[in-house]
């Protein structure tokens, strides 16, 4: 019963392929590890553990404030007051007043980063055909902006798989050659999907830029 729950645990998050054409010159692929709840249940745990979330980094937003307040006065803030009544309010500063900055600071850094996470990534490319494709990887907080870039049709000299070394597995790898340029551009780096959604991505890419274009579908 241990090692199934242990191989559960340790086991990579699953990877989505969504592929969305609405024109033959347009092809959208991106893959992304995000869950895409399905049942009543389900639902309804992704939107208990959203609100959980903002609960908590509205608690230590304000659990920020008074202590700056408690910086620059001794009068506990009337909004508390109002709220949580004297008794609870004295309690509450004399906690929070406990306990010092150099605690209280990188606790409070280790949290917002916590709820400000992406709990997925997400990682696309998309096509144009006659202008260029642009790949984009999501960033590590909701409140950083993806990572992207263009590459113009006539710098893309290729696009292929690779294999290389991971450790000790083989992985394969969605590459773009760009002309002039000794490294290839990967597609998909954070995530190196299996072979075949990279085989997938790899004959709708080409199509797209070079031959007919693809149908909107997703795979998992």
């Amino acid at each position: 019963m241990l090692l199934p729950l242990l191989a559960r645990l340790t086991a990579p998050p699953t990877q989505t392929l969504h592929i969305l054409a609405p024109t033959p010159s347009t092809v959208s692929f991106t893959a992304s590890t995000r869950p895409r709840p399905t049942t009543l249940a389900a639902k309804l745990r992704h939107h208990v553990w959203l609100l959980t979330r903002i609960l908590v980094g509205a608690l230590t937003l304000a659990l920020l404030w008074i202590k700056c307040r408690l910086g620059h006065t001794c009068s506990p803030p009337e909004a508390l007051l109002r709220v949580l009544g004297d008794p609870q309010t004295a309690r509450l500063l004399s906690a929070v007043g406990a306990v010092g900055w150099p605690y209280f600071a990188p606790a409070a850094a280790v949290v917002g980063f916590l709820v400000l996470r992406r709990a997925y990534t997400e990682e696309s490319l998309m096509l144009l055909r006659g202008l260029g494709v642009q790949t984009s990887s999501s960033a590590a907080t909701v409140l950083q902006s993806p990572s992207r870039r263009f590459i113009p049709t006539s710098a893309i000299q290729d696009i292929v798989i690779h294999e290389a070394f991971r450790g000790f597995e083989v992985r394969f790898y969605l590459a773009i050659v760009v002309r002039g340029e000794e490294d290839v551009v990967v597609v998909f780096p954070g995530l190196l999907p299996r072979r075949a959604m990279l085989e997938e991505v790899w004959r709708g890419a080409r199509a797209c830029l070079w031959e007919h274009g693809v149908r909107e579908k997703e795979a998992g």
